[in-house]
């Protein structure tokens, strides 16, 4: 079987508004429940910092404390935006935990590179700057992984197969030196693959031992996918619309593997793409490396849908999962 799914954030929420930020995510989550073959925790970032992909993952650290600052999140001690985040997390599990969720579920998490590039250090600046500062904060997303991993079980016994999708976007920037420091008049250092490989190893080793599944999404047009692979991810989600040709072979090894691959085949803002084209691009892909796809093979949006308008993106995982289902049978397809 072939999959489809999305990355994670949905339109919607409006920031100070806790009434309708509620209905907007039950309204999105039931949307991914109903529109694709492998449903994912959706993510309304619409609703306020304490909302988007950093705060929630903030929101799951208790090891160390944060606070939303007019310039951004920073390490802090543990302020009330960080408890916010918190509280907001484990209401939307509340709402998950009432719909009819079974089989395989995919959740996501900041990773720690692009943590590292978007968190403040107490006095300013990037947490990227300070060793010890960037270590602190992997093994302590460690730990709230394995936490939040083990909650998950306990408020979906339906969900037999956990899949925790790590977000790197940030990660190429780091390595190629290109994430600006705060008076944007030089460039953090770059950070080396062995050194970028540990405290991924870190977290994805921590969710491999809690019983889950650990992918990794990146969707630059540079995604460091063997990097990703060789550091314990057991599965990749990239932007095939931004993927140069050299970036096809990794994903090849990937697929070859039986590992998890998420193509994302699908503008993630309002366009003209309509299916026929959505699955062209999709079986021409495969044609391309002359690989068939595999029961660990998802289609989706190219990135997250938080940009995109409530309509579009119903229609955006609507052709995701036509094209799954366009690959699952070639057949009906003329794609020439």
């Amino acid at each position: 079987m072939t999959y489809s799914s999305g990355i994670g954030s949905m339109p919607g929420g409006s920031v100070g508004a806790e009434t309708a930020n509620a209905a907007d995510f039950a309204e999105a989550q039931r949307v991914a429940l109903g529109e694709v073959s492998l449903p994912h925790l959706v993510e309304v970032p619409g609703r306020g910092a304490v909302a988007s992909m950093t705060g929630r993952t903030l929101g799951l650290i208790s090891e160390l404390g944060f606070d939303l600052q007019p310039a951004g999140w920073r390490l802090a001690p543990r302020g009330i935006d960080q408890r916010r985040a918190a509280s907001l997390i484990a209401q939307d599990l509340d709402v998950v935990s009432q719909l009819s969720v079974s089989g395989t579920f995919k959740v996501q998490v900041c990773g720690p590179w692009t943590l590292a590039a978007t968190v403040e250090k107490p006095k300013g600046d990037l947490l990227l700057s300070d060793h010890g500062a960037r270590r602190e904060v992997a093994e302590a997303l460690a730990l709230a992984i394995s936490a939040h991993v083990a909650d998950l079980r306990r408020r979906l016994p339906g969900v037999v197969d956990l899949i925790v999708q790590v977000d790197e976007p940030g990660l190429p920037a780091v390595m190629s030196g290109q994430v600006p420091t705060a008076s944007g008049f030089h460039r953090h250092r770059s950070v080396d693959p062995p050194t970028a490989s540990t405290a991924l190893e870190l977290v994805f080793g921590a969710i491999a031992e809690a019983g889950a599944t650990p992918i990794a999404h990146c969707c630059a047009a540079d995604a460091p996918v063997r990097l990703l692979r060789q550091a314990g991810a057991r599965g990749v989600s990239v932007d095939l619309l931004n993927l140069p040709a050299g970036g096809y072979d990794p994903l090849a090894e990937s697929l070859e593997a039986g590992e998890w691959v998420l193509l994302g085949v699908v503008s993630a803002t309002d366009s003209a793409d309509d299916a026929h084209q959505v699955n062209t691009r999709a079986h021409r892909f495969l044609d391309m490396l002359g690989l068939d796809p595999t029961e660990r093979t998802v289609f989706t949006p190219a990135c997250g849908l938080a940009g995109a308008t409530p309509t579009y993106a119903r229609t955006a995982l609507e052709m995701a999962a036509g094209a799954a289902a366009s690959v699952s049978a070639p057949a009906d397809l003329d794609h020439d």
